[in-house]
C-alpha cells in the first residue's frame, strides 16, 4: 500500500530496488506504529491502514515525509557554522525556535505520565509547522545571508529533532521519500 500513493507522487523514480523495498519498509511499519502511540493509551482506537498513511494527515508518513523534504534541501546547502545576528525574527522564524526549545519538556512529560502520544502529536505538529514555515519564508531565496543561514539553521534543527522524537516512538524516517 504505502509503494502504491509513494510512487503516485513521482519521487521515487530514481530508486534502487533494495532501496525502494527499505522505503516501503520504513513507511509501512513507521505507520503502523504511530498510529498506534498517537492515540492517548488511556482511550481506545480501531485501526484504519488506509488513514495511517494519509500523507496529509496526523500520520508518520507526514512527518516522515517532512523530514525527506528537510534532507532535500540540506543537501543543497548545509548552514554555516559560525555565529549569525539575525535581529529580530518573523512570525514564523518566532514560532519555529519556540517549538523547538520545547522539546525536551515534551519529552519529560511524555515519560512521566507514559504517555507517547504525547510525543507523536509534537513530532506532527513541529512537522506541519516546518511546512507552513517553509511556504510562507524562502530559505535558499533568503531576503539576506543571515536569514538564510538562520533558516538553514531552523531546518537542520527540525530535522533533527524530528528524527530523535520518532527514534523515541522506534519509528525510522527517511533521508530521501
Amino acid at each position: 500500500m504505502p509503494g502504491k500513493k509513494t510512487e503516485e507522487l513521482g519521487k521515487v523514480k530514481d530508486f534502487e530496488s533494495a532501496e525502494l523495498d527499505a522505503l516501503y519498509n520504513t513507511i509501512a511499519l513507521g505507520a503502523l506504529k504511530f498510529f498506534l502511540l498517537r492515540v492517548d493509551p488511556k482511550k481506545r482506537m480501531v485501526f484504519n491502514p488506509e488513514e495511517s498513511i494519509d500523507i496529509h494527515g496526523f500520520t508518520a508518513t507526514f512527518v516522515q515525509y517532512t523530514h525527506a523534504r528537510i534532507c532535500s534541501i540540506l543537501r543543497k546547502e548545509t548552514p554555516a557554522t559560525e555565529a549569525i545576528t539575525t535581529g529580530s525574527l518573523l512570525p514564523r522564524e518566532k514560532e519555529m525556535v519556540v517549538l523547538l526549545e520545547q522539546f525536551d519538556s515534551i519529552i519529560d512529560q511524555a515519560l512521566q505520565e507514559h504517555n507517547p502520544s504525547l510525543l507523536a502529536s509534537y513530532a506532527f505538529n513541529l512537522a506541519k509547522s516546518f511546512n507552513s514555515f517553509y511556504t510562507e519564508l524562502s530559505v535558499m531565496k533568503a531576503e539576506s545571508e543571515e536569514k538564510k543561514q538562520l533558516r538553514l539553521r531552523i531546518s537542520a534543527l527540525t530535522a533533527k529533532t524530528i528524527r530523535v522524537a520518532m527514534k523515541l516512538m522506534g519509528i525510522a524516517v527517511p533521508e530521501r521519500m
